[in-house]
């Protein structure tokens, strides 16, 4: 058997109140299904540390072996209330007991109730909501919208900017508005008035100035008249990269000037997971669309698109359906996952502890400063990019070798992101304390020392 499967993990015997490892790595009686899993399963579903998860619960993963990692990933940023929580698994049972499967666009009262909350929680010009089953479809539906609104207003207002770096998802058109080149290259025919301009980051991206936004669709031949929407993440999920709040102000106001929609992809920054509830209220801007999935429920597939009455509404009875929209038990858990986050003030807590979190990856990583690029992000949201050294170009070997060894230490992160797969990405649950994210901190800077041989 070849790949990760077979490659030992450094493990290390651990035991902690958040972590405990007592086994090798990978456990030696998951190797049968580790196996089953490669041979049934696409390539692509590879490329994760091999560790079996059996169950989680808060901030810990377990498998059925004895050992507990302290989760770094939320299962990809999508268990934003935590692992588990009883609350979103009694929602999803009442749900199911009560009778209703399944309703297609039907009304239901589930996701009649979850649109209802979601327009309460956004800003007030935000008041329709269009409930679907993951992020790439919140993309392709907020494209479908953008170019709509454009083209109404003149005929030839079709293009869509959107920014290098960028991920929007793994369907067509999601991916066609990405700015990864190697993501795109299966697609052949690239649409001529989908392109991307610089993303201001501050690091693979120096100049922060709005004139770079207008400059770059200069030189790209696109006048402002013809665009009909810009789309970008809160921050650039690949790398926990966030703009300047300025930059974005004129931005808004660009898209004003030039009826342009301005959508947020939101799907990764949305519910808390920056310390706000929506992610670009660190910018200070409202946007016509935004797209939501991930942390929505904490568990189950739902997503949605938010937006404006008067672009949402677009489309008459029948043309913008989704065969399982806002389904009744996903949309339950929905519900139950946002009482929570509001309830709990998890909004807060991801802001607190998220202070916590880059204070302690700045003052433990300091000694390998030299191997780090930028450390970017939010909340409960971190980027620590990794380099070569002074080219600061991507080190994905070194990233990927640091991520296998706080395996083997009891810290679990998703497999590196980002330019070049060199990103380490945190992202814990929002429920977790500042103690356990110090102790997790610790673990990948041992992680570092021991990779780097200092």
């Amino acid at each position: 058997m070849a790949g990760t499967v077979t490659q030992r993990i450094q493990s290390h015997k651990v035991e902690t109140r958040y972590r405990r490892i007592v086994t090798d790595l990978p456990v030696p009686d998951s190797l049968p299904l580790l196996e089953d899993g490669q041979l049934y399963e696409p390539r692509s579903m590879g490329g994760q540390p091999p560790i079996v998860w059996d169950r989680a619960e808060g901030f810990s993963v377990y498998d059925a072996w004895g050992n507990q990692w302290l989760d770094f990933s939320s299962g990809v940023l999508v268990t934003n209330a935590g692992h588990g929580r009883k609350e979103i698994a009694d929602a999803i049972i009442c749900q199911t007991q009560h009778g209703l499967l399944h309703n297609y666009c039907f009304p239901g009262e589930p996701r009649i109730r979850l649109a209802r909350k979601l327009v309460e929680l956004a800003p007030e010009e935000l008041n329709k909501a269009f409930l679907l089953s993951t992020g790439s479809e919140t993309t392709e539906c907020a494209i479908k919208l953008m170019r709509t609104h454009g083209r109404r207003i003149r005929e030839g207002k079709d293009v869509i900017v959107s920014y290098t770096n960028a991920f929007h998802g793994r369907t067509l058109g999601a991916q066609m508005i990405g700015g990864i080149p190697a993501l795109k290259e299966w697609i052949g025919h690239h649409d001529p008035a989908m392109v991307q301009v610089p993303f201001p980051d501050g690091f693979r991206c120096e100049d922060i100035t709005f004139e770079l936004f207008e400059e770059s669709l200069a030189k790209l031949g696109i006048e402002p008249k013809n665009v009909a929407g810009v789309i970008t993440e809160t921050y650039q999920g690949g790398g926990a990269s966030f703009g300047p709040p300025e930059y974005f102000h004129k931005l808004r106001e660009w898209c004003d000037k030039w009826d342009a929609l301005l959508t947020f992809d939101e799907v990764q920054a949305a519910f808390g997971r920056c310390g706000k509830l929506w992610g670009f209220e660190h910018y200070g801007v409202v946007p016509d669309l935004m797209c939501l999935g991930k942390g929505i429920s904490s568990s189950l597939p739902i997503a949605a698109v938010v937006g404006r009455g008067e672009v949402m509404d677009i489309y008459p009875p029948g043309s913008m359906t989704s065969t399982h929209t806002g389904n009744p038990i996903c949309a339950a858990a929905a519900l139950a996952n946002i009482s929570v986050i509001v309830d709990e003030d998890l909004v807060g807590n991801a802001a607190r502890v998220g202070e916590v979190l880059h204070a302690e990856l700045w003052k433990q990583l300091a000694p390998f400063d030299d191997r780090i690029g930028a450390i970017h992000g939010k909340g409960l949201v971190a980027g620590v990019h990794m380099v070569t050294g002074d080219s600061q170009e991507p080190d994905s070997a070194l990233a990927r070798n640091i991520v296998w060894d706080a395996t083997g230490r009891g810290l679990l992160m998703f497999a590196p992101v980002g330019v070049g797969g060199a990103t380490i990405k945190i992202a814990p649950p929002l429920c977790i304390t500042a103690e356990a994210v110090t102790e997790g901190v610790s673990a990948l800077a041992e992680s570092f020392a021991a990779v780097l041989g200092r």
